[in-house]
């Protein structure tokens, strides 16, 4: 029988691996941009992301295993996915446009979806929430970095 944890992480696994196939070539674009002094991090990054993305499956798996099948759960599952689709898009649809204003937008509605998603499931399990708090730290983060690439970039916007 397949476990809800082996169908999260398979979905999971399946967006971010459509995400980096849609990049492609385009990150060339993104790397040769200007970066910020204070940005000594970059490095860390994926494994930062790595971390956000173990943690919000771990947070839907308690979400689903709360209530499996329910009409809410199924709800907040859908909106889980929709989350990692907007923190997917980020790098693909940010390199495709070359713009580090659409960048920015994409960040910060996943952190705006971010702290709806841990209202949502606050009643279900206090678990779920506290595994979403690196991403509701990491996204401000991220989303401020973008933005403070673009006046360093002007031709990038």
């Amino acid at each position: 029988m397949i476990k809800s944890w082996m169908v999260i992480a398979a979905i999971g696994t399946l967006v971010a691996g459509l995400g980096s196939a849609l990049t492609g070539g385009d990150i060339r674009w993104f790397n040769r941009l200007q970066r910020p002094r204070w940005l000594t991090f970059e490095r860390a990054i994926p494994i930062i992301w790595t971390v956000i993305f173990i943690c919000g499956g771990w947070s839907a798996y308690l979400v689903w295993e709360a209530d499996p099948g329910s009409q809410l759960t199924w709800v907040l599952m859908v909106f889980y996915l929709v989350l990692e689709i907007v923190t997917i898009s980020y790098t693909p649809v940010m390199c495709k446009l070359r713009s580090l204003t659409v960048g920015t937008i994409i960040g910060a509605t996943g952190g705006l979806l971010s702290y709806l998603l841990a209202i949502s499931v606050w009643p279900i399990s206090t678990w779920a929430v506290v595994l979403l708090i690196p991403y509701m730290i990491w996204s401000p983060i991220g989303t401020y970095t973008t933005w403070a690439m673009v006046p360093l970039n002007p031709e990038d916007r």
